[in-house]
């Protein structure tokens, strides 16, 4: 069994150090922030369609003043949902092959995992290139098929957003989306499955392609 995980939302809660980093660089381009109980809808897609949504006339700009904040200190702003690293454990146990595939550009998700202590659990971690390439997750999930030589038919992405969702199914593989992230049951309501606590992770998994 392949598993492919998302990270900001599904291992770990991000919001504190991508809502600071978001306000700063809209406080740099004179824009009005809006509260961090509202930015929600930021965490997971592409930064660039978020600045886009959020106002700025050149959101590589934006996204620029973002990374510089971001990539010494907002990246750390970050903790791991509880029973994630059992979870993970719980899968590699299982016989699972595990790989990281998020919308963060990988350069930054690997110093993550790495200082949370995450990454020894993954075979690979997948992400965009900083200057965008595989932005897109169904991309990236292709990209990560073709690397690692693993069979969509055996493979599910797990994740808390419903691009995790599209992007699995574009690339033939299952998906199995989860609660306690930020998108939330509705959002989630096409996943084959719906996991609700990260106990639950690897029955899940089970289940779907076991």
């Amino acid at each position: 069994m392949n598993v492919f995980l998302d990270l900001d939302g599904t291992l770990s809660d991000p919001k504190p150090g991508i809502v600071r980093c978001i306000a700063h660089a809209l406080d740099q381009l004179g824009l009005d922030c809006p509260d961090a109980d509202d930015l929600d809808w930021v965490i997971g897609p592409p930064l660039l369609d978020s600045f886009t949504r959020l106002g700025a006339r050149d959101p590589h700009a934006a996204l620029d003043l973002y990374r510089a904040r971001y990539q010494d200190t907002g990246l750390f702003e970050n903790r791991v949902y509880d029973g994630v690293p059992e979870a993970l454990a719980q899968l590699a146990a299982q016989g699972c092959r595990l790989f990281l595939a998020t919308a963060k550009p990988h350069v930054y998700a690997r110093r993550i995992t790495a200082h949370f202590g995450l990454a020894k659990w993954f075979e690979q971690e997948f992400g965009p290139e900083l200057d965008g390439t595989r932005n897109n997750k169904a991309d990236l999930l292709a990209h990560a098929l073709q690397v690692t030589g693993a069979d969509p038919a055996r493979s599910v992405m797990v994740g808390d957003r419903s691009h995790d969702l599209v992007a699995a199914a574009a690339v033939g593989m299952g998906a199995i989306g989860v609660t306690w992230g930020f998108g939330g049951a509705a959002e989630l309501a096409s996943a084959d499955r719906l996991c609700r606590h990260p106990r639950n992770l690897a029955r899940d998994v089970g289940a779907l392609i076991g």
